[in-house]
């Protein structure tokens, strides 16, 4: 069978490739082609087009490179056409990937989604679109198929989330020979996660970054992402008590004593990781503005929105600041509140459904795709 997928974020990277292990399982001919980055390009078949080159933050951002994303989806549909999968597999990005899914339906493709655009947050609206334009939906968050099934009457496959699996597979990394590998020594490690866009990397890591000078007991640890250089990184290396890594965000999660961390996926690892966290975001002023009008949501990080309470702290836009940073840091380096934030962080495991998404997934399509 002929599988065309399209991830637009480095999760969606990371998701994808386990996919794509999983379906060979399931199919031995498996052809793949993709949009997506370095890990599903290693599970192997063709890739047109890496996530680094689709990638734009906010609302502002988005119509800045309105003109680069109406070529990209034009040729996605020309791509598509001269591939001519069996079936089509979405994975999150909705924007990009909710035009695509339209226009295939209309020519008679399969079309399936996997991670589910978060339109309980916002544009809800959108459900018109995927009842009419998705034929099977994997959603990954518990409350997700309540919200499809028992609000929008659309029946979804709750398939639990595949970051368990991701995590649950990394290699045991030894603390000393991975801080001697990468410069470091004996002091515990505070890891420094500012997103994997250049636009948001910028506005995280400065503030992150000075807050390390007052814990010095601590050294302070980048995790860079595959998307971007290392020289980008460089102007952020200056400061006293502050080391880099790339590639490696899981291997340095696993032996860290605490997290700053930007909003996104991010949080959910860190917290399986079972590392106290602080949760950022900095947006620009315009998209921030434009977001707090439409969106509908208590919180912004998955850690508190799946608990449905404050496990980790948030500091949104003006809260994110040197003060409170700080505070903040202390506070998750005290061991009461670590301790009280490992019992939710358990919690928050057992509702993720356990092991499997993947696989499951896959058998999923790879049965509904087969010849009747």
């Amino acid at each position: 069978m002929k599988y065309y997928l399209i991830a637009g974020e480095a999760s969606g990277d990371l998701h994808g490739a386990n996919l794509m292990k999983a379906l060979k399982e399931e199919d031995a001919e498996a052809d793949f082609r993709f949009w997506g980055g370095d890990l599903m390009k290693a599970a192997g078949g063709t890739e047109v087009k890496h996530y680094r080159d689709l990638a734009f933050m906010g609302f502002a951002e988005v119509i800045l490179n309105l003109g680069t994303i109406l070529k990209n989806i034009k040729f996605c549909k020309k791509d598509i056409e001269t591939f001519n999968p069996d079936v089509i597999i979405f994975i999150d990005y909705p924007g990009f990937n909710l035009r695509i899914a339209k226009w295939a339906r209309q020519k008679g493709y399969r079309t399936h989604y996997y991670i589910s655009p978060q339109i309980w947050a916002w544009k809800e609206g959108r459900i018109k679109e995927i009842k009419n334009d998705v034929d099977q939906m994997y959603v990954i968050l518990p409350f997700e198929k309540a919200f499809y099934e028992e609000k929008h009457n659309f029946p979804v496959h709750f398939v639990g989330h595949p970051l368990i699996d991701a995590i649950y597979t990394q290699k045991q990394v030894d603390p000393k020979t991975f801080k001697k590998e990468n410069g470091l020594d004996d002091r515990p490690i505070v890891a420094l996660l500012p997103g994997s866009r250049k636009q948001e990397i910028k506005k995280m890591l400065e503030i992150m970054i000075s807050v390390a000078k007052d814990f010095k007991e601590y050294q302070f640890v980048i995790a860079g992402a595959p998307s971007q250089e290392k020289s980008f990184y460089e102007t952020f290396l200056t400061t006293k008590n502050v080391h880099f890594v790339t590639n490696k965000t899981y291997d340095l999660l696993s032996i860290s004593e605490a997290a700053l961390v930007t909003s996104g996926t991010a949080t959910l690892e860190t917290a399986l990781f079972k590392v106290p966290q602080v949760v950022c975001y900095k947006g620009s002023r315009v998209s921030y503005e434009i977001a707090k009008r439409v969106i509908k949501l208590d919180y912004i990080s998955l850690v508190n929105l799946i608990l449905n309470k404050t496990v980790v702290t948030e500091l949104i836009q003006a809260d994110f600041n040197k003060k409170r940073l700080k505070e903040e840091l202390t506070n998750i380096l005290d061991p009461y509140k670590r301790a009280t934030m490992f019992l939710d962080y358990y919690d928050l495991e057992k509702v993720l459904g356990g092991r499997g998404a993947s696989e499951k997934t896959a058998k999923l399509i790879h049965s509904s795709i087969q010849p009747k």
